[in-house]
């Protein structure tokens, strides 16, 4: 029987007092002091504050709709009721959302950062980050991260204007390391700001080290793991990966989807209101912990999705590099990577400092790559590579039938 936690009376009290009287403790953003590169532009007005704004843009964006065909974990099923990104950050949004309300932070900030955290994510989840880095770093001793990549286009690829505060919650939402309470950092302003992406490209272990400047920011990036947390597992059920809710156990934040998600709110609401950080007791971040130990144990890392992933995935990213990159370089006009993605992305390059073609060329194939959706990418390589030797089969619809 699920065991949905309540807040404790004392401080539902607490908070129907503080809203009535006009009395809420106040540590959110506040959008008239937020900066952007180009402070003539994008001025918040009465009906579009700042980071309405942001979330505008974000939304607009040329690769927004991408989000669709990008897969968190099972990327070889044909099935609708498996989670793709476009769910996923809209997931991490309304939980953040959640919490952010009770906490009376800055909505439409966490809005932003949430929709644009994985904005930058590359096709067949982390196993296609993990295989673009390996084949960058090897051309250009560079590192390649979803996070940062995700700044990249909304800051470099199309320069959007966004708000600092929106692309440092995005840079540093890293849901891969949870942690027991979230304290805000300091970003005083783009040149600091330049300096932390510069460091995360250089080295991959400064992705870990970074924390968000807002406490929208730390809402978002304890959310992303409780986004995916129980919702990864409904996923390995619906796909039958696993039997049961109880096949990986509750670590005592529960086993359903619903019942981790009210349990984790109510617990980080519970340990946070009128406080400057966010938190959760040391019983629920254990538990968080060790469900997603368990998660890598038994879903991500199992053999059933990394081998597959290995024998295609891998060598297709790393062929289809060296054949981009070579196109790029004897100038191959009539290459996908100049006709799908060069005149792309200068077709709605915005105001950019320099033709986007004149960045490096292991860049724009990089760019290329992490913006492609999983079918895309796919059928990409059977273009490229036709008659190949690698192929994906994918889990069909009707195979339960058969």
């Amino acid at each position: 029987m699920p065991n949905y936690e309540k807040l404790s009376p004392q401080l539902s009290e607490k908070i129907k007092e503080d809203i009535m009287n006009g009395t809420r403790p106040c540590f959110g953003a506040d959008g008239s002091a937020a900066v952007r590169r180009n402070p003539l532009y994008d001025k918040e007005s009465v009906w579009r504050p700042a980071y309405v704004r942001d979330v505008d843009k974000i939304m607009h964006s040329p690769y927004y709709n991408r989000y669709t065909d990008k897969t968190q974990v099972f990327s070889f099923y044909k099935n609708d009721d498996i989670t793709r990104r476009a769910l996923h950050v809209q997931l991490v949004s309304r939980i953040a959302r959640s919490i952010g309300s009770v906490l009376n932070l800055n909505l439409d900030l966490i809005e932003a950062i949430a929709l644009g955290h994985d904005i930058g994510h590359t096709p067949f989840g982390h196993a296609g980050e993990r295989y673009i880095s390996e084949v960058y770093h090897a051309n250009t001793g560079r590192f390649f991260n979803h996070n940062v990549h995700s700044v990249r286009v909304l800051d470099g690829i199309f320069p959007l204007n966004i708000t600092l505060d929106t692309l440092d919650g995005i840079i540093t939402h890293n849901g891969e390391f949870e942690m027991h309470e979230y304290r805000p950092s300091v970003m005083e302003n783009f040149e600091q700001f330049d300096k932390m992406v510069e460091s995360c490209y250089v080295d991959e272990k400064n992705i870990i080290k970074i924390v968000p400047s807002t406490l929208e920011g730390c809402v978002v990036r304890v959310c992303d793991i409780i986004a995916y947390l129980g919702k990864d597992r409904q996923d390995a059920k619906r796909a039958k990966f696993i039997d049961s809710d109880d096949s990986l156990g509750d670590a005592g934040i529960g086993t359903i989807n619903a019942e981790i998600i009210n349990n984790l709110e109510v617990n980080i609401i519970e340990n946070s209101y009128g406080k400057p950080y966010i938190a959760m007791d040391t019983e629920h971040y254990l538990g968080m912990k060790e469900a997603k130990k368990t998660n890598y144990e038994q879903i991500y890392r199992t053999e059933r999705i990394t081998k597959v992933l290995d024998n295609t995935v891998k060598p297709m990213m790393q062929k289809m590099y060296e054949k981009l990159l070579s196109d790029l370089k004897n100038g191959k006009k009539s290459s996908p990577v100049f006709k799908h993605h060069v005149d792309f992305v200068s077709g709605n390059h915005y105001a950019a400092k320099k033709p986007y073609l004149e960045t490096e060329y292991n860049q724009i194939v990089v760019d290329y790559i992490a913006s492609m959706t999983d079918d895309y990418c796919t059928d990409l390589y059977e273009f490229l590579f036709p008659g190949s030797d690698i192929h994906l089969n994918y889990h069909g619809y009707f195979e339960d039938l058969i």
